[in-house]
């Protein structure tokens, strides 16, 4: 990140300024799970702890940190939110800056532009990083195909949440796809996949460690879901009710509907329909949505889910060896992933 910040600012200031505010997006903070994931699975698979080799492939995860900053950006536009991580998102802070030095035009549009401007440069810097890391000819294209379909994956999958909220979709069906598609495939199950693909991992290996990713990743997903309902804010780092007021279709809520319709509980449905998608949501409805969803079951059916994908995850697992530690640290992520309060 210095090394590009540095040349453009060189070569452009002004954008050396925005590129600056990128740069501190990405290493102020995350959990920086995929990359974790994909040296997990390079280790697991046989690579080596260290050395020449071990340093390429370091490089060419941590690409993968980059590739999360461009989703997080859009999706922070996408979802108009206000938050990430305890500070302003990344089109917030551009149209406060437009609006402070009193520029021309709406200071939203040029936060929105700025948004969707970096998220290019840092997909495009994802590649940069993954091509220049000193992979191997052969490492660099065994571990090309899942490196692929996951930048693939990813956009379908944020195509599939805004589509499931344009068209109202409360169906669990849809919300588990989302999930899977959105968040499973790209934060973990393809960087598992790639750090193994990297060590040059036989198919039975790959197979397990797709499977024990697609379940944790939903999982992950699950979990976030319920922090974004009832975590703390300090710790999160967003506002509790976000995900109301984006109209999110998560599983909780389908759930949630599902079970007010059935107990014919139509008031408490009518509340919950009502408050998604309103962005001016006050925060005694949003305690009211979440007493509700408490009330007719639907946070202990998403814990019991968590707890079942966790469980087939294992299981997946412990079907292959892999070399030691990673299947112990695997098993930890799996609960750090799957557990956390943050």
């Amino acid at each position: 990140m210095a090394e590009r910040h540095a040349g453009m600012a060189e070569m452009a200031p002004s954008f050396g300024s925005a590129v600056e505010s990128l740069s501190a997006f990405v290493l102020s903070g995350g959990k920086r799970l995929r990359p974790t994931f994909a040296w997990w699975g390079w280790r697991g698979a046989g690579g080596a702890g260290d050395g020449e080799q071990a340093d390429a492939v370091l490089r060419a995860v941590s690409a993968l940190e980059l590739i999360q900053a461009c989703a997080l950006v859009h999706d922070d536009l996408m979802d108009a939110s206000a938050v990430r991580r305890g500070k302003p998102t990344v089109h917030v802070e551009f149209a406060a800056r437009h609006r402070e030095r009193g520029w021309q035009g709406s200071p939203e549009r040029f936060g929105a532009a700025a948004a969707v401007l970096l998220g290019d440069l840092a997909l495009a810097w994802a590649d940069d990083m993954y091509t220049g890391s000193g992979l191997t000819a052969d490492c660099y294209v065994a571990a090309l195909p899942p490196w692929q379909a996951m930048r693939a994956e990813m956009l379908a999958g944020q195509y599939l949440d805004v589509l499931t909220q344009a068209k109202g979709d409360e169906s669990a069906e849809a919300a588990l796809s989302v999930a899977r598609m959105k968040t499973a495939a790209y934060t973990v199950e393809r960087p598992l996949h790639m750090g193994a693909a990297l060590a040059g991992a036989p198919e039975p290996l790959v197979t397990a460690l797709r499977a024990f990713g697609a379940d944790i990743g939903v999982a992950f997903q699950l979990r976030d879901d319920l922090l974004g309902m009832y975590g703390d804010t300090d710790v999160t780092g967003k506002p509790a009710g976000d995900d109301l007021r984006e109209g999110k279709r998560t599983l909780l809520m389908s759930v949630g509907l599902r079970r007010a319709d059935a107990a014919g509980r139509a008031t408490e449905a009518r509340l919950l329909r009502t408050a998604l998608g309103n962005d001016s949501l006050d925060s005694a409805t949003v305690e009211r949505a979440r007493e509700i969803l408490v009330d007719v079951g639907a946070v202990a059916e998403v814990e019991a889910k968590i707890e079942q994908l966790t469980g087939t995850a294992l299981t997946a697992l412990r079907t292959v060896e892999l070399a030691e530690p990673a299947g112990a640290v695997l098993d930890g992520l799996a609960v750090t992933a799957t557990r956390r309060t943050s």
